[in-house]
């Protein structure tokens, strides 16, 4: 089957030997990953050793997905974690290679994007899989927190202006015209990030239990939650007698699994119940605030507040087209506070955004030979 994203550009592996200069990269190649909570996204391109100046669209050789990369995305990070994230790392390389029909020595660079790194020892660890693991020393290494990538992916590799993901978690992310950085939001669900997939879902399911108690309203929620689990009753959300071996939330508590709820929430606000359309409206302010929390604290409005700068949009509950559009939601309240905000709905995946990263960097540091 043609790979959708692949603009027809997939070499056969046959060509392999010769991908890059039949096809006039001979420059070699470079790779832009995306690993959220969820998947981990691949994609192989040619290196253009000029700068700002990328064909559009971009040539995708390559295109490969697995498993989270996050090694924090379900409970405690222990070893069989690292091992996993470490694995669903190479498998996804491995396979983005093998479409284009190159192999690691045409690799010039590699830049990854990954939730939850956060602190330079996250970072490190990372960096040292590829590196020194799967790289030969001459290949460029840039890891990044997934929000850069995401920004990149709405500015064509320039770091300015502002991101907002909402996907599984949510981040607002933003750099200046002086490389300063901010961040808001992105601390997980423990500590907030409410208008997250997963903040909105389990505020659901908050719902739902509180309802069903007696301490909140009666919801659309119940009924949609519970057929949309194959479950008869809320008692089964929680486990008989605190089993959690008995309990569909506990019983396996990813985030992501959390998270995929968000379509009934948005079925349930469309339809009228006070309770969702609450949960979004919520939801809306909070991912809006984490945005006006980056841009003020980098004067990206300018002086009298009117000033011009991006703010790329990523991630299904943004993107996802529904009726109740939490994406326009977000944009109106964003703009009511900055009117030079330009809201960007990136025409590429983030995968892409950090393949142009990855070139941006090695032009800037002067890494091209």
């Amino acid at each position: 089957m043609r790979n959708p994203h692949s603009n027809g550009n997939v070499p056969k592996l046959e060509e392999a030997d010769d991908a890059t200069e039949e096809n006039g990269y001979g420059d070699g190649v470079i790779l832009g990953l995306d690993g959220g909570a969820t998947s981990t996204v691949c994609v192989c391109v040619p290196f253009f050793p000029y700068g700002d100046r990328f064909p559009e669209p971009i040539p995708i050789l390559g295109r490969a997905v697995a498993g989270c990369t996050n090694r924090n995305s379900v409970g405690v990070s222990t070893l069989s974690t690292e091992t996993a994230a470490k694995d669903s790392l190479e498998h996804v390389i491995s396979e983005a290679l093998s479409q284009s029909g190159s192999d690691k020595s045409h690799v010039r660079g590699v830049c990854l994007g990954v939730s939850g790194v956060n602190h330079p020892s996250d970072q490190g660890m990372v960096e040292h899989w590829i590196r020194w693991d799967m790289f030969p020393s001459h290949v460029k290494v840039y890891v990044q927190n997934d929000a850069i990538v995401a920004l990149a992916s709405g500015t064509m590799g320039k770091l300015h202006g502002c991101v907002l993901i909402a996907g599984t978690g949510c981040i607002a992310y933003g750099f200046d015209e002086d490389g300063r950085e901010a961040r808001a939001s992105g601390a997980g669900p423990i500590l907030g990030d409410w208008g997250s997939g997963y903040g909105i879902s389990a505020q659901a399911l908050t719902a739902v239990i509180r309802a069903h108690d007696g301490r909140g309203p009666e919801t659309m929620l119940t009924s949609t939650i519970l057929k949309a689990l194959g479950l008869s009753s809320p008692d089964e959300l929680i486990g008989i007698l605190h089993i959690y071996e008995d309990s569909w939330t506990y019983a396996d508590p990813s985030w992501a699994r959390i998270a995929a709820l968000v379509p009934q929430v948005v079925s349930c606000a469309e339809a009228g119940d006070e309770i969702s359309d609450k949960i979004l409206v919520d939801a809306a302010d909070d991912l809006a605030l984490s945005v006006k929390a980056v841009v003020q604290r980098l004067g990206l409005c300018g002086k009298d507040g009117t000033g011009s700068f991006p703010v790329v949009m990523v991630g299904g509950v943004l993107n996802a087209n529904r009726k109740w559009d939490i994406g326009k939601q977000v944009s109106k309240r964003i703009n009511k506070h900055f009117p030079g905000a330009q809201t960007i709905i990136p025409k590429v995946e983030p995968a892409v955004g950090a393949a142009w990263l990855a070139m941006n960097f090695l032009t800037v540091k002067n890494d091209v030979s």
